[in-house]
């Protein structure tokens, strides 16, 4: 191995280990009670597919090809792209923090919990209907794109750090 494949070997290596930082992601900002009761409302319709979560382009285009060169010329084009991920996804591990959830909102979470949990004990065989109705493998398909925009977010940001770029466009 010559010192230059050496180098390019070596840097692959690295954008790669850069690259998974990306992959998981931290909780998002807890939801309101009037978005949480929504969701159990609405519950019944995401499970015959009739409620679709429509992909985003940018995690669409990351499905395509997560590696693409695109968007990486500079930093400031790699802050934009990250930036973009970043609106589709939520915060990313380097996000300062979320407060604490307080006693109101942690009994919000407890009694959405349980609304979620008699909702969907109301639909018989649900997994037989989700199947039968698309919404399974439109969830799947959704997960997808999620998983590509994670890993699009974190190889720009190694890309980014690679380039000695700031945050955005590279962790913080």
């Amino acid at each position: 191995m010559t010192l230059s494949t050496a180098s390019r070997a070596a840097a692959v290596i690295a954008l790669t280990t850069m690259a998974t930082t990306g992959l998981a992601q931290p909780p998002q900002t807890p939801p309101t009670g009037e978005q949480r009761a929504a969701d159990i409302v609405t519950q019944p319709l995401d499970d015959v597919n009739l409620k679709k979560k429509d992909i985003p382009p940018v995690l669409a285009r990351a499905v395509d090809n997560a590696y693409s060169a695109d968007d990486t010329r500079t930093c400031a084009t790699i802050a934009a792209a990250v930036a973009g991920l970043d609106e589709a996804l939520g915060d990313d591990f380097d996000a300062p923090p979320p407060p604490p959830d307080n006693r109101d909102q942690k009994r919000e979470q407890g009694a959405g919990a349980v609304g979620k949990a008699v909702v969907n004990s109301l639909i018989p065989f649900r997994g037989i209907v989700r199947y039968v109705s698309g919404a399974d493998k439109a969830s799947q398909q959704y997960n997808v794109a999620v998983s590509a925009g994670l890993t699009r977010r974190g190889y720009l940001k190694g890309i980014g750090r690679a380039r000695g770029c700031k945050p955005p466009a590279a962790p913080q």
